[in-house]
């Protein structure tokens, strides 16, 4: 129930933040800007912003299907939209098919668009998120039923961001994964890139001993900046990464 409740969303939420929720289709994002710069009008600007991208890449996928259905690195035609032309070249250096990026495409798309209004943003699409910040924060980390879950968390300085900070995982959720990770998480400067290393290193996983395995394999994609794996008891990291206790 932990995942269907959505419950995790309590692990990124700030206090000094005002989170608001816009959900189109399967694009679901919990949002948190600094409160002053909140409003309604702002909630309904983003869902249109989100209805727009989403009906240019669905209008693409139309007419190049199996941009949708790849589980391997496939080029975009002419005329695609920015959206699926990212979405592909994350999906290139991962090693995967072009939707394991589309979570940290829109929370990366919105985030952006937002960062202009606003110094302080985190958006969360299915755990996965794009955090601009002007002060320290911690963003806890969701490991389904590993002892980790609830006890540890990124910390994230200001000079780390923009970033990309997206989690696969093989027993949370209902994105496709060949692993058994109990969470697989990825930090970069692209959170589509993010999103697609994360799965490619979390179908890596199907025993705690593969845990540095999916870590070696993050490390080795150009532009990633760290990564953690969790199975179980185990629990490996590489890079511009600091745990830290939860709360």
């Amino acid at each position: 129930m932990d995942y269907t409740e959505r419950t995790y969303r309590s692990l990124h939420r700030q206090g000094d933040l005002i989170h608001f929720q816009v959900a189109v289709r399967e694009t679901d994002l919990d949002i948190g800007v600094r409160r002053e710069r909140f409003s309604p009008e702002l909630a309904r600007w983003v869902e249109e912003l989100v209805r727009k991208e989403r009906a240019l890449l669905e209008e693409y996928i139309s007419k190049d299907p199996a941009f949708k259905t790849s589980l391997v690195p496939h080029p975009t035609e002419a005329g695609a939209p920015p959206l699926a032309v990212e979405m592909a070249e994350a999906a290139r250096l991962a090693g995967v098919g072009p939707m394991a990026a589309v979570a940290g495409a829109f929370a990366q798309l919105v985030g952006k668009a937002l960062a202009r209004r606003s110094r302080d943003v985190i958006v969360e699409n299915g755990g996965d998120i794009f955090i601009k910040t002007a002060r320290p924060r911690k963003v806890g980390i969701f490991a389904g039923p590993s002892p980790f879950t609830h006890r540890i968390a990124l910390e994230i300085q200001p000079g780390q961001t923009p970033l990309g900070i997206c989690t696969s995982s093989g027993t949370v959720g209902h994105s496709l994964s060949f692993g058994k990770s109990d969470a697989v998480v990825i930090l970069a400067p692209s959170a589509p890139l993010a999103d697609a290393v994360a799965t490619a290193a979390g179908n890596l996983v199907q025993r705690e001993e593969d845990v540095q395995k999916a870590v070696d394999f993050a490390a080795a994609v150009p532009g990633v900046m760290g990564a953690v794996a969790i199975k179980g008891e185990k629990l490996a990291a590489w890079g511009q990464i600091k745990l830290v206790p939860m709360g």
